[in-house]
């Protein structure tokens, strides 16, 4: 049986948005839960978010059960280091998983079965990357064989998994769904997004 962790990003300051982003809601749902309730369909016990700028008050307010919440005291230093912090409680705590899902708090358009389809891509290739294709570079929602958590630990700033992604693009393989990959940074794209619900 496959053991794959699912790892929400969730630390940063949000300082485009102005305000807490993980906390903006569409149709009553904070960002970070509707992410999180996403995680919840896949079959997986192993939720884990990674928390940094007000983390007290997110986890005040996040309606989700049963997630792990880990803390990121360098979340100032870019996305990358909310990876490393994931991966570095894993070791820490001897948590073993063939695999980690790494999914963004701010992409709320993304279907469930896009997700199911990356996991069901894992399955079939154990040894492959499978990350979503931005048409020209590689990005997550993306999920990782255990091989590479060391060389994971390693990444730094803000763009780190991006060149991570880049450097080791002969071993990714691409999710065949399609899907809405919209990043949610301003109130002008939270506007946008909320006026195509």
């Amino acid at each position: 049986m496959t053991k794959i962790a699912v790892l929400v990003l969730a630390a940063g300051k949000s300082s485009r948005m102005k305000s807490i982003k993980q906390l903006e809601k569409v149709n009553k749902k904070t960002l970070l839960d509707i992410t999180l309730e996403k995680a919840k369909q896949l079959k997986t016990k192993d939720i884990y978010c990674v928390l940094g700028a007000n983390a007290d008050k997110i986890q005040k307010e996040i309606t989700s059960k049963n997630t792990n919440f880990i803390i990121n005291k360098n979340f100032d230093k870019g996305l990358s280091s909310s990876i490393v912090s994931g991966l570095y409680h894993f070791k820490k705590n001897n948590l073993n998983f063939d695999g980690v899902f790494i999914l963004l708090a701010d992409q709320p358009a993304i279907e469930t079965s896009y997700l199911k389809d990356i996991i069901n891509l894992f399955h079939k290739n154990g040894t492959k990357i499978i990350a979503s294709n931005y048409d020209g570079f590689f990005g997550v929602p993306a999920l990782f064989p255990a091989t590479y958590f060391s060389s994971l630990l390693e990444i730094n700033g803000d763009k780190g998994a991006k060149e991570f992604l880049e450097k080791n693009q002969k071993n990714i393989v691409n999710p065949t769904l399609k899907t809405n990959l919209i990043d949610i940074d301003t109130k002008q794209d939270l506007d946008i997004f909320k006026s195509l619900k």
